[in-house]
């Protein structure tokens, strides 16, 4: 076996990634408000630095979580593509932002 991907599975291959490239893009942005929003609370007074800098960590986290299920590890990445379009089709919304809160003892 060479390990060359034939027409149809680099075809396969390119529809996933386009898939999971858009839905990281989005799903991305979403979480980019947030830290736009904290600005605007942060300037108006409604928050302080500190509150501000927890907002900024959570991002980060929720980035985080967010690049490692797009790029699932190095797994395959049809096989995230498929669990994206499995829970599209079911209704189903991961919210980045709620799973990266910090835990509460």
């Amino acid at each position: 076996m060479s390990g060359r991907r034939s027409a149809e599975e680099q075809a396969e291959w390119e529809t996933a990634r386009e898939r999971v490239g858009r839905y990281h893009e989005l799903e991305l942005a979403k979480l980019v408000e947030h830290v736009r929003a904290a600005l605007v609370a942060l300037d108006a007074g409604e928050i302080d630095v500190f509150e501000f800098d927890e907002i900024v960590h959570r991002y980060k986290k929720a980035a985080q979580k967010l690049w490692s299920f797009c790029t699932g590890g190095g797994n395959d990445i049809k096989r995230t593509a498929r669990l994206l379009a499995h829970e599209q089709s079911e209704g189903e919304v991961r919210d980045w932002w709620e799973l990266a809160a910090p835990r509460r003892r």
